[in-house]
Protein backbone atom coordinates (compact mmCIF):
# COMPACT_ATOMS: atom_id res chain seq x y z
CA UNK A 1 0.00 0.00 0.00
CA UNK A 2 1.06 3.56 -1.23
CA UNK A 3 1.03 6.27 1.04
CA UNK A 4 0.44 10.20 0.20
CA UNK A 5 1.86 12.90 1.90
CA UNK A 6 -0.40 16.23 1.45
CA UNK A 7 0.81 19.92 3.16
CA UNK A 8 -0.31 22.57 3.83
CA UNK A 9 0.88 25.76 3.29
CA UNK A 10 2.21 28.53 5.74
CA UNK A 11 1.80 31.15 3.41
CA UNK A 12 5.54 31.85 3.19
CA UNK A 13 6.45 34.04 0.20
CA UNK A 14 8.00 32.77 -2.74
CA UNK A 15 11.83 34.39 -1.45
CA UNK A 16 11.33 32.56 1.84
CA UNK A 17 10.36 29.26 0.16
CA UNK A 18 13.34 29.40 -2.54
CA UNK A 19 15.68 30.12 0.66
CA UNK A 20 15.00 26.47 1.72
CA UNK A 21 14.27 24.80 -1.34
CA UNK A 22 18.06 23.68 -1.98
CA UNK A 23 17.61 21.58 1.38
CA UNK A 24 14.26 20.60 0.51
CA UNK A 25 15.30 19.36 -2.90
CA UNK A 26 18.26 17.38 -1.46
CA UNK A 27 15.73 15.21 0.46
CA UNK A 28 14.13 14.58 -2.50
CA UNK A 29 16.97 13.64 -4.34
CA UNK A 30 18.00 11.02 -1.80
CA UNK A 31 14.56 9.33 -1.58
CA UNK A 32 13.85 9.51 -5.59
CA UNK A 33 17.74 7.65 -5.49
CA UNK A 34 16.21 5.27 -2.99
CA UNK A 35 13.14 4.57 -5.00
CA UNK A 36 10.63 6.02 -2.46
CA UNK A 37 9.22 8.53 -4.28
CA UNK A 38 6.50 7.95 -6.66
CA UNK A 39 5.61 11.44 -7.38
CA UNK A 40 5.92 14.96 -5.83
CA UNK A 41 5.37 18.55 -6.13
CA UNK A 42 3.08 21.64 -5.66
CA UNK A 43 -0.87 21.99 -5.66
CA UNK A 44 -1.57 25.28 -7.70
CA UNK A 45 -2.90 26.51 -4.13
CA UNK A 46 0.56 26.65 -2.23
CA UNK A 47 -0.38 23.17 -0.92
CA UNK A 48 2.01 19.86 -1.97
CA UNK A 49 1.81 16.48 -2.23
CA UNK A 50 3.86 13.59 -2.49
CA UNK A 51 2.98 9.88 -2.87
CA UNK A 52 5.61 7.28 -1.25
CA UNK A 53 5.73 3.28 -1.58
CA UNK A 54 5.65 2.56 1.53
CA UNK A 55 4.17 4.67 5.01
CA UNK A 56 7.91 4.52 6.42
CA UNK A 57 9.30 6.27 3.94
CA UNK A 58 6.77 8.67 3.58
CA UNK A 59 6.95 9.22 8.23
CA UNK A 60 10.43 10.02 7.26
CA UNK A 61 10.24 12.53 4.34
CA UNK A 62 7.67 14.54 6.62
CA UNK A 63 9.83 14.39 9.85
CA UNK A 64 13.08 15.25 7.84
CA UNK A 65 11.55 18.11 4.93
CA UNK A 66 12.88 21.10 5.46
CA UNK A 67 10.12 22.91 4.44
CA UNK A 68 8.14 21.16 7.39
CA UNK A 69 11.40 21.68 9.80
CA UNK A 70 11.81 25.69 8.94
CA UNK A 71 7.98 26.71 8.73
CA UNK A 72 7.05 26.55 5.46
CA UNK A 73 4.93 24.25 5.64
CA UNK A 74 2.28 24.33 8.59
CA UNK A 75 1.50 20.35 8.67
CA UNK A 76 1.63 17.84 7.25
CA UNK A 77 -1.29 14.72 6.49
CA UNK A 78 -0.84 11.40 5.34
CA UNK A 79 -2.87 8.92 4.05
CA UNK A 80 -2.64 5.42 3.20
CA UNK A 81 -3.78 4.81 -0.53
CA UNK A 82 -4.85 1.13 -1.87
CA UNK A 83 -3.43 2.03 -5.27
CA UNK A 84 -5.72 0.13 -7.83
CA UNK A 85 -4.79 0.04 -11.17
CA UNK A 86 -7.61 0.34 -14.16
CA UNK A 87 -8.03 -1.12 -17.13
Amino acid sequence: MKTVVIGASAGRTRDEIMAVYPRHKQLVEEFQNRGEIIGIGPFTDGGNMAIFRHRAAAEEFAERDPFALEGLVSSYELKDWADEMLS
